[in-house]
């Protein structure tokens, strides 16, 4: 019957775009907070015509343990740094990248771009993450309640200030933050070191108020309990987060120098539209985005010099550990109240 084609085309044409829509996947992120603000996402979704679902996390652990829970299936693009790039890799949960076809990369600082030098991103040639924000944790203090601002990561542990200490509920950097106190690396700790380490984290555990998970829950200890010293694990986000709230806040990083992580955008394994994925990345680093990011954040972007650039020689990456399922194991007891056993053996 000729006569009906023209209204099934007509009704075929009227219903493609809602069909192809809803056949769309949402793209999945997984990130840390300030990563993907509501309004930029839905800036994202409207440019896209896609869903987008946010998770964030707290804590590598986390991120980790979500990643590896369907072999990297349930997300697609993720935000991690260096080190936890290097061990994804090495997993087989991201796959390579192709930076030429992410146009705004060529925004980006040479040293950002510079992929082969910046540890952890890259393996056999191929580049499995893009540089996307960094800092370093520093000391926060009260200066309210300091003469002179703090100098060292023993600050963390001064009896004085037992109560009024902030620490981060991580595994890998309070391991590291302990070693880098007794001036032996943070990233590979010897097994004879591990004992005194760990009676070093129990002693930490009982100087501090609490181990916070995310910026807001330090911000409202902070202010609540009239908290002395914070561990900055978010770095200056958290220290832009302090001052927007009025609190009289100085930062610092101590002498033995500040753990510091360059955090990039991946593409799981698993991701069901690897484009999709790749436009999200090219969206963050537009110049407006990113200094979304640095204004709202106060973290630095990869396109443009931080104001204090000489603060770079103290800054020490973070680099994978010698064995983080062991870390875990111990912090665990460690934060639960439970005295690990010296003879542990990893």
């Amino acid at each position: 019957m000729p006569y009906l084609r023209p209204l099934l085309l007509l009704t075929l044409l009227s219903l493609s775009p809602v069909t192809a829509l809803a056949a769309k996947a949402p793209l999945r992120i997984l990130a840390w907070p300030g990563y993907a603000d509501s309004d930029l996402v839905a800036e994202f979704e409207q440019r896209q015509e896609v869903k987008v679902e946010v998770t964030l996390v707290g804590s590598d652990e986390v991120l980790r343990s979500k990643l590896a829970a369907n072999n990297g299936g349930d997300y697609d693009v993720i935000a991690a740094n260096t080190a936890e790039i290097e061990q994804y890799v090495n997993q087989q949960l991201l796959q390579p990248l192709q930076p030429q076809k992410i146009g705004n990369t060529t925004r980006q600082l040479w040293r950002f771009r510079d992929y082969p030098k910046i540890p952890g991103i890259t393996h056999a040639g191929l580049v499995y993450a893009i540089p996307y924000t960094y800092s370093e944790m520093g000391l926060i203090y009260d200066r309210q309640q300091f003469q002179e601002p703090p100098t060292s990561i023993t600050s963390l542990w001064d009896p004085q200030l037992q109560g009024r200490v902030l620490a981060f509920n991580t595994s890998s950097h309070n391991f590291a933050i302990a070693s880098q106190a007794r001036g032996r690396d943070p990233f590979q700790i010897a097994d004879e070191d591990f004992p005194q380490i760990t009676e070093q984290l129990i002693a930490l555990r009982r100087n501090v108020l609490a181990f916070y998970a995310l910026p807001e829950e330090a911000a409202n200890l902070f202010r609540k309990h009239k908290v002395a010293l914070l561990f900055a694990n978010y770095g200056r986000q958290q220290l832009k987060q302090l001052q927007d709230e009025g609190a009289d806040v100085g930062y610092v990083i101590p002498r033995e120098g500040a753990l510091a992580w360059l955090d990039c955008w991946a593409i799981s394994r698993g991701a069901r539209d690897p484009q999709l994925a790749a436009a999200w990345i090219d969206f963050t680093l537009e110049p407006r985005i990113s200094h979304t990011l640095t204004q709202r954040q106060g973290l630095s972007n990869t396109l443009e010099e931080p104001a204090e650039v000489d603060r770079a020689s103290r800054l020490v990456w973070l680099r994978p550990v010698e064995d983080a399922s062991r870390r875990a194991r111990l912090w665990q007891r460690i934060i639960s109240g439970e005295r690990p056993p010296l003879e542990e053996t990893p």
